[in-house]
């Protein structure tokens, strides 16, 4: 019987501690704390040293619960991936995620040996444990705070923090081979990195395509599609490792491929992963945090924060540097991708492996890597909103996304029914907008069910419902938003219609069908301002092109990256005829697939 209570105990306790997590929570996201310490103190507290007294040194349970966290969040991070966005920062992402990481690691090792008395090999080892950025810490902190990235930027980061862990995880696994076996070659790493990323690729790709098809053929009972995926993604992990190649690739590689697919309950399964994503966070976070001790780090404490600086200061932004030299960033956009590098619950993770295969001084290791999650998250994840604003990376959000409701229909995969209450300054009210691929299809309003013929005009408070491909569902959120008020009052500026300042004046000509001069069809809107204003570019300022005005809506690196289109005045009437109106949609489905690009 005390066997069984002590079952019974522990599962209270670990409830009460992930409850605890989840609540606490609510507070970090309102002072903007980073959610990942949150948890780790619930962890710390409810440890041997703190007031829970809970005796845990588990390190296999730690590592195991750490892998299916991690290979879960890298599948889900893969999932909301996709290939358009990512296409154009492919080539920088992909090297900031190998030699980034590498030389992250190399200039962090020299600071580690010295600061820590170490041998060269195990400084590497402490350089790849806290080489790779947590992409869900960098993200949860940018949506708390507000601020919606450049483009470039976020993909960029994005496309980092889903790719560079198995790479950190490869690098730490080789250097605990040569601590462990004494000895390794040039030769052998370079084979087992081939054999990792090929066989990696393989299991991904494969995986994913096999999930796709047995979620569009196989007629699995409702409800069970989402925990199908989510256990075919850990089967595809499991796989990978067990035939020595990189799982970590390969589940975030797979959910690549199932997230730019059509799918049947797409919706309910990227909800699922979500929320089974968010509760192995929680775990594993809480349980690394068990695993620390307090006392311990006194004695580690000063030459962490020596390796946690270096790598903050100087090797995080030399690595940064160095691998987008070749791109074409802005000055700015470097020094907020370096900054913007924090390290996760992933870097306490790849310090258990020495725990787990008990390396002479694996406390050390552990040790560090904690003392770095925590200074990164303090010092870069609370500076980070201001960072953005000052090196203006970023546009404020100064709207909340609308409620977004998406419904499967059975028997297709290529739409689905996506439904918004229509909100007094949304575009769709305001304009009558909406991209060319929906199409309303009822409307409830005070209960009642109508056609769009029967409920127009469209009234605030109206619920209506669009059919949409699944992968476009979240495209529409901009025209049900609340709109806000220019802050130039100017009735003819249409704030509506805003491009990104990368976009080509080709492109904006074919929309409009204005002239321009063919060897300008490939120049950005930002060059064309740069071209023909005599002073540097300052919100307002205007340049005609053809019947349209161009407006500066927003300066960065002093240069235009998001201009207003101010159209003739009688292309804007409130709600313009049925044939004027279907020419608005069409011209703004123009604008959306130009920013989307």
């Amino acid at each position: 019987m005390a066997s069984l209570d002590a079952v019974s105990i522990a599962v209270l306790l670990g409830a009460v501690l992930v409850m605890a997590g989840i609540l606490s929570s609510v507070l970090a996201l309102r002072f903007g704390a980073p959610l990942l310490l949150v948890f780790l103190f619930v962890g710390i507290l409810a440890g041997e040293s703190g007031p829970g007294g809970l005796h845990f040194d588990d390190v296999r349970v730690a590592y195991l619960v750490g892998s299916v966290a991690l290979a879960l969040i890298l599948f889900d991070g893969g999932l909301k991936t996709r290939f358009q966005s990512i296409r154009a920062v492919l080539g920088p992402s992909v090297i900031l995620a190998t030699v980034g990481v590498l030389v992250t690691a190399l200039l962090t090792a020299p600071v580690a040996k010295y600061a820590l008395d170490i041998g060269w090999a195990e400084a590497l080892l402490v350089g790849a444990v806290v080489a790779s950025t947590d992409a869900a810490a960098v993200f949860l902190l940018i949506h708390a705070q507000g601020l919606r990235l450049r483009p470039r930027v976020g993909a960029t980061l994005e496309v980092e923090s889903g790719t560079n862990d198995p790479f950190a995880v490869f690098l730490t696994l080789m250097l605990v081979e040569l601590l462990s076996l004494g000895q390794t070659s040039g030769t052998h790493i370079a084979i087992q990195f081939a054999r990792e990323t090929s066989l990696g690729v393989l299991a991904g790709m494969v995986g994913g395509r096999l999930v796709v098809l047995a979620l569009n053929r196989v007629a699995l009972p409702q409800g069970l599609h989402a925990p199908f995926v989510t256990t075919a993604a850990l089967v595809i992990f499991g796989f990978a490792q067990i035939f020595h190649g990189s799982g970590f690739l390969a589940v975030y590689l797979a959910g690549l491929v199932v997230g730019n697919r059509p799918t049947r309950a797409h919706n309910s399964v990227v909800t699922f992963l979500d929320a089974a994503t968010w509760l192995a966070q929680i775990v594993m976070f809480v349980l690394l945090g068990l695993l620390v001790s307090p006392q311990r780090l006194l004695n580690t404490a000063l030459p962490a924060l020596a390796v946690a600086f270096v790598l903050m200061l100087v090797a995080r932004p030399a690595a940064v540097f160095l691998c987008l030299a070749p791109f074409r960033f802005q000055w700015r956009e470097k020094i907020f991708i370096a900054w913007v590098g924090l390290r996760g619950a992933v870097a306490i993770f790849l310090a258990s492996i020495p725990l787990l295969l008990e390396l002479p001084n694996a406390y050390i290791y552990f040790d560090v890597a904690f003392v770095v999650v925590m200074i990164s998250l303090l010092l870069q994840g609370w500076t980070l909103g201001a960072a953005a604003r000052r090196l203006q990376v970023a546009l404020p959000r100064t709207d909340r996304g609308p409620r977004r409701i998406e419904l499967d229909l059975p028997g297709q995969l290529e739409q689905q029914l996506v439904g918004y209450s229509v909100r007094a300054n949304s575009l769709f009210l305001r304009r009558g907008l909406f991209p060319s691929w929906s199409k309303p299809t009822l409307v409830i309003r005070d209960e009642k069910i109508l056609s769009p013929d029967e409920a127009q005009p469209y009234v605030k408070g109206d619920y209506v419902y669009l059919l949409a491909p699944p992968e476009r569902a979240e495209a529409l959120d901009r025209f049900f938003v609340d709109t806000p008020p220019l802050p130039v009052p100017d009735p003819h500026l249409l704030g509506d219609f805003m491009v990104a300042g990368n976009v080509t004046l080709g492109a904006l000509a074919e929309i409009y069908g204005v002239e321009i001069n063919p060897a300008d069809a490939s120049r950005s809107l930002a060059d064309y301002f740069d071209m023909h204003l005599i002073k540097a570019p300052r919100i307002g300022a205007e340049l005609p092109l053809g019947a349209i005005m161009l407006v500066a809506r927003s300066i960065g690196g002093g240069r235009v990256n998001v201009v207003g289109l101010r159209l003739p005045e009688d292309e804007a009437p409130a709600f313009p005829p049925a044939t004027k109106r279907a020419r608005l949609r069409k011209k703004a489905n123009g604008i959306w697939k130009a920013l989307a690009g």
